[in-house]
């Protein structure tokens, strides 16, 4: 696998969701450039079958393999779930791929005080028990409890946030008595840390809620630094932004996260 540092970092997601990573990963390698897909003519993911997901993935995958990505991030934790294994496949030789997953089970595994973990995500992604499985096969003796929570990937990208509407549907999931006495909350959907804060001020402070996208953005910086791939280059690199149809709250969102004024530009699937 012929790479090199100059090479840009692809990152797609169903939507707006992936940006909390994206930007995550900006603030983390400054000097990295990122081509970011979001599948907006398909989103939400989580209530679409896996084999579904698995082909809107592999044909993102194309479009950054063609955009000579020396990385591919699945900042989608349904299309992690999903499509990991194939993307791997279709990328192998030509780009790294990395998962929302694991960095967050890998996190949960070796923090030793988490002994009681929930898990809110789409449908798809807490049917599949993804989480619980990456998490035990770590560290047998945690206990994880999962919570399906659909509607918030729509408020989201319909930008009913910090409002009444919002904080009701999440006080309708997490007063669920499967999460009762948790110490700690992972947000298993990259779309949810726009919520966050909605999020901790529900546990009043007191429970840790695990923002993956931090913890997956140095992951990538790991990843990057052992195969030599981090790009020197002292310019400042001009970020790109692809969508599958045009929404006007990924723009705001886009420019809200990198702080930047943002040109999105079409790409419909083939």
């Amino acid at each position: 696998m012929q790479l090199n540092g100059n090479q840009p970092i692809g990152i797609f997601d169903s939507g707006a969701g992936g940006l909390t990573v994206a930007s995550a990963v900006k603030k983390l390698l400054p000097g990295e450039k990122i081509i970011y897909f979001g599948d907006t003519a398909h989103l939400p993911y989580g209530d679409k079958s896996f084999e579904t997901v698995k082909k809107y993935a592999l044909k993102i995958t194309d479009f950054l393999l063609e955009k000579n990505c020396k990385l591919i991030l699945i900042a989608c934790n349904t299309a992690s779930a999903a499509a990991y294994e194939a993307v791997k496949e279709k990328a192998k030789g030509k780009a790294l791929v990395l998962n929302v997953i694991d960095p967050a089970a890998e996190y949960v595994a070796e923090n030793k005080n988490l002994k009681k973990v929930g898990v809110i995500g789409t449908k798809g992604t807490i049917s599949a028990g993804i989480y619980t499985e990456k998490i035990k096969k770590l560290d047998g003796e945690k206990e994880v409890v999962s919570m399906p929570a659909p509607l918030l990937v729509h408020l989201i990208e319909e930008g009913f946030i910090y409002d009444n509407i919002s904080n009701a549907v999440i006080k309708h999931y997490l007063s669920d008595e499967k999460l009762k006495n948790i110490d700690a909350l992972i947000l298993g959907c990259t779309h949810y840390p726009v919520i966050k804060n909605q999020i901790r001020k529900f546990y009043n402070f007191k429970t840790t809620v695990i923002d993956s996208s931090e913890i997956v953005a140095q992951k990538l910086k790991n990843i990057l630094t052992e195969n030599n791939l981090l790009n020197n280059d002292k310019q400042t690199p001009r970020h790109e932004f692809y969508v599958s149809d045009y929404t006007d709250f990924f723009e705001t969102l886009a420019e809200m996260f990198f702080d930047e004024k943002i040109k999105l530009l079409k790409k419909e699937l083939p």
